[in-house]
């Protein structure tokens, strides 16, 4: 008699995303995004962008692109679903004078009228939504026709690529659930966003990741970066000292640096699309 099979068990997204939150919301990630500023200017560059236009910065972190945005004369608004990490991008804006409006919101269901914006950008934010599909909708629905989305995702083969999949050894992510640096390919931007799409242009790129020794670097993302202290916190001792002593591993095989410093380039694919 021929065996059945059973349907996959359905993803309980809403509790994917509650875990992912309070995983984002561990350790604090403002440490690690403010090393990363250049990726927004870089990004705000590419989209040539011009003083008034609407800027929504989604999932945005501690405002990396968003101050970039707004130092370009825009009239931006910073979206993030962690509301710590808004503040630290509205002290940083205040800080430098900048007018940006802060409003805590989920990316998948984005608190805005359609074509309510002229950009919508995220840097290494909306990439890791657990609907993938309902994020990318909610970006080109909010953003007008014509106007731009623009994208920095690191890619697989890079070194957060490579990172993610040796947590993931340790601490598999659930069923079912696409990783999130397919993010960092063409062919799955063109599957998310489709008929929206009215020209994509992408650019690989690296941001290189630059701290005292390969140990720095460990501690302060064991400390700071809410995945990677999750992961730890997740295993027991032994499985500790082996990730930790991995991940050392993963540092060599990138590291260009010859004098005890770490210099690691980490790729990522820059995304200019035009919304038809």
């Amino acid at each position: 008699m021929m065996e059945t099979l059973s349907p996959a068990p359905a993803i309980d997204l809403v509790a994917l995303k509650q875990k992912q939150q309070a995983t984002w919301s561990a350790g604090d990630y403002a440490v690690i995004g403010t090393t990363l500023q250049i990726v927004g200017e870089t990004l705000c560059e590419a989209l040539d962008l011009r003083a008034k236009e609407r800027v929504l910065d989604v999932a945005a972190g501690n405002g990396n692109a968003t101050l970039a945005a707004a130092r370009r004369w825009c009239d931006v608004v910073s979206t993030d679903y962690v509301g710590a990490l808004l503040e630290r991008g509205q002290a940083r804006a205040s800080a430098e004078g900048l007018a940006v409006q802060f409003t805590e919101a989920d990316a998948e269901n984005l608190p805005y009228a359609d074509g309510s914006f002229d950009v919508v950008l995220s840097t290494f934010g909306v990439m890791f939504t657990p609907n993938q599909e309902r994020a990318a909708n909610e970006l080109a629905r909010v953003c007008r026709p014509g106007g731009k989305i623009g994208l920095a995702n690191w890619t697989p083969p890079g070194f957060i690529g490579e990172l993610f999949k040796l947590i993931g050894r340790y601490v598999p992510p659930p069923a079912g659930v696409k990783s999130a640096v397919l993010w960092g390919t063409e062919d799955r931007l063109r599957e998310l966003f489709g008929e929206s799409i009215a020209t994509l242009e992408t650019s690989r790129k690296n941001f290189v990741f630059r701290y005292r020794t390969p140990q720095h670097w460990l501690d302060t993302f064991r400390t700071y970066y809410g995945p990677m202290q999750k992961a730890f916190g997740a295993v027991d001792a032994a499985q500790q000292e082996a990730l930790a002593a991995d991940l050392l591993r993963l540092v060599r095989q990138f590291n260009r640096a010859d004098d005890g410093a770490m210099v690691v380039p980490g790729e990522y694919l820059e995304a200019v699309i035009k919304v038809r």
